[in-house]
């Protein structure tokens, strides 16, 4: 394990030159994010450092040399992944001191995020070695702008358990969070995944999901913890892939309670849209979630999904 160096004060590090798209640092590790599905989302800035540097360090060398063969690139690879980060992350920092510059990439999205790379970073920041961010695609931000949900502050969490009882135990946790929680989940688990929220935190929680984000078959629902469940059950389709789980704080499960309790009042006189609207002007509670709400009770008493209004929530 690397032991923590004293901070190391920006002043000390070498200044990125003006266009650092163009000229490589010698000896600096540059954290370089990639393609989540759509291969032109690599940035022009992004080619430039990876076909500039002396080596690359890549999660999976065979998925990475892929992506860089389409863009023509040719650098050597080290393969820097969960299982060699901690014992080869010294060398790499030695061959950089040594003035070799080294760009690191996962096999999709921001180093890091979900994905190897910390050790490294830690072993470089701790050796005085500068280290430049080559920002891009993170699926986690990606579906939080999406979402509707609160982003003005939000926790990453990651995986969660594979077992039931630990994912359970997992998500009470990050229930009483009152920040909007993001998770990644497998298509081997999304299902059951869906289905402890609703256990855990009942139907009316408010979620968000995205599925294969920047790729074709592209989806993302925002709404209710049951209506995502039934939302994802209605098609085959949408068990497979990469999802993006976002869950609603404890400060917006409050107020979709108390905004179900007014919209239900509403709907007495108002079609579902125009309802759902002045209920969260009145309770502060998401708009699209009541919305969904309000089409899952339509139908519940047979009432038409219209009644007038089938424009959905503006």
């Amino acid at each position: 394990m690397t032991t923590q160096a004293p901070a190391v004060p920006s002043a000390a590090l070498p200044e990125p030159p003006e266009d650092a798209g163009h000229s490589i640092v010698p000896g600096a590790l540059y954290v370089v994010a990639t393609p989540i599905g759509n291969l032109g989302d690599l940035s022009p800035r992004a080619c430039r450092i990876l076909a500039g540097v002396d080596r690359i360090a890549a999660e999976d060398t065979r998925t990475s040399g892929q992506l860089l063969a389409h863009f023509g690139i040719q650098r050597p690879l080290v393969a820097l992944h969960d299982h060699n980060e901690d014992r080869i992350a010294a060398e790499l920092v030695r061959q950089l001191q040594s003035g070799q510059s080294l760009a690191l990439i996962s096999d999709a999205g921001t180093p890091l995020i979900s994905d190897p790379g910390f050790a490294l970073v830690r072993a470089a920041r701790a050796a005085g070695v500068p280290a430049y961010a080559v920002p891009g695609p993170c699926a986690a931000v990606a579906a939080l702008s999406v979402s509707g949900l609160p982003s003005d502050a939000f926790v990453f969490a990651g995986f969660l358990p594979p077992k039931q009882a630990a994912r359970r135990a997992r998500l009470e946790q990050l229930g009483r969070e009152p920040r909007t929680v993001i998770v990644y989940e497998s298509s081997h688990r999304i299902a059951d995944t869906l289905a402890d929220l609703v256990a855990v935190f009942g139907p009316q929680r408010p979620v968000a999901l995205s599925r294969e984000l920047s790729k074709r078959f592209e989806e993302s629902y925002s709404g209710t913890a049951a209506g995502l469940l039934e939302w994802q059950a209605a098609e085959a389709n949408r068990g497979r892939g990469e999802f993006v789980l976002l869950i609603g704080g404890a400060e917006q499960a409050a107020d979709l309670a108390e905004g179900e309790r007014v919209l239900r009042l509403l709907l007495r006189e108002l079609p579902p849209s125009g309802a759902a609207r002045l209920a969260a002007e009145i309770s502060g509670a998401p708009r699209k979630a009541l919305y969904a709400i309000a089409m899952r009770l339509a139908g519940e008493t047979g009432a038409s999904a219209e009644n007038g209004d089938n424009s959905g929530p503006a």
